[in-house]
């Protein structure tokens, strides 16, 4: 089972360890959210207790990487396609706020290891997460630096109930993981998702100049009668692009 960090809501505890309860706002703005991710993993443990239906939950922290929706609302994404587009940079509140984001490779290995190499009654739930931790403003001048945009850092006001630390203590994964941790860190990870990106970041399009993103094209359908493929649209790589401040 793939939970995410929203378990913890808005924690008192710093970083944070699988054993810590969180805490939530049950009626907050966000509460649906959060307690819809605290309420899934306890059915899947109350069927593992009850039926001896095999479980192995994991909490996912930040994660970005290549081929995700531009549109999808996380902060790496919005941040990327902001400066790209030469707009304002959002941060909700002061960008005091902390994350820590993985990249998705780390994320794939880490899940393969709970599956593969953990006892039959282990359970969980184990972090899976990068413990480097960074503020959100951080995050916003790293993107403009690598982009070489012009954008400007604009601040929004802070929404209800927004976490204000998120970092992963990940000592259970190394222990139950055969030593799994992170090894591509944020910088690297957004350089690293595809040559388009790459080009991007540079400066290497449009004369030096960054290009806005471009949404992925859809295939065209083959029509049946042709049984062909000529003149179907070949797919973008789309930018690693994560709501602001999730």
């Amino acid at each position: 089972m793939a939970e995410i960090e929203e378990i913890y809501g808005d924690p008192l505890i710093h970083p944070q360890r699988e054993d810590y309860w969180g805490h939530v706002n049950p009626l907050g703005i966000r509460s649906c959210y959060d307690e819809g991710k605290r309420c899934a993993e306890s059915l899947f443990m109350s069927y593992y207790r009850e039926h001896g239906i095999p479980v192995k939950i994991i909490r996912i922290f930040n994660t970005y990487g290549p081929k995700m929706n531009i549109n999808d609302g996380r902060v790496v994404s919005n941040f990327i396609v902001q400066a790209l587009r030469g707009d304002n940079i959002t941060i909700y509140g002061d960008g005091g706020q902390s994350r820590s984001f993985q990249y998705i490779d780390d994320l794939i290995e880490g899940m393969v290891r709970m599956m593969d190499d953990t006892p039959d009654d282990f359970t969980g739930p184990v972090n899976i997460g990068n413990p480097n931790e960074f503020t959100i403003a951080e995050l916003a001048r790293e993107v403009i630096s690598l982009t070489g945009s012009k954008s400007k850092i604009v601040h929004l006001p802070l929404p209800a109930d927004d976490p204000q630390q998120r970092q992963p203590d990940i000592s259970l994964a190394r222990n139950m993981l055969g030593g799994w941790e992170p090894r591509i860190q944020l910088r690297d990870g957004l350089l690293k998702p595809s040559p388009t990106s790459r080009r991007c970041f540079r400066g290497e399009e449009s004369g030096g100049e960054a290009r806005p993103a471009r949404a992925k094209t859809r295939p065209q359908p083959i029509r049946k009668k042709r049984q062909t493929t000529r003149g179907l649209p070949l797919s973008h790589s789309s930018l690693p692009v994560q709501p602001v401040n999730p």
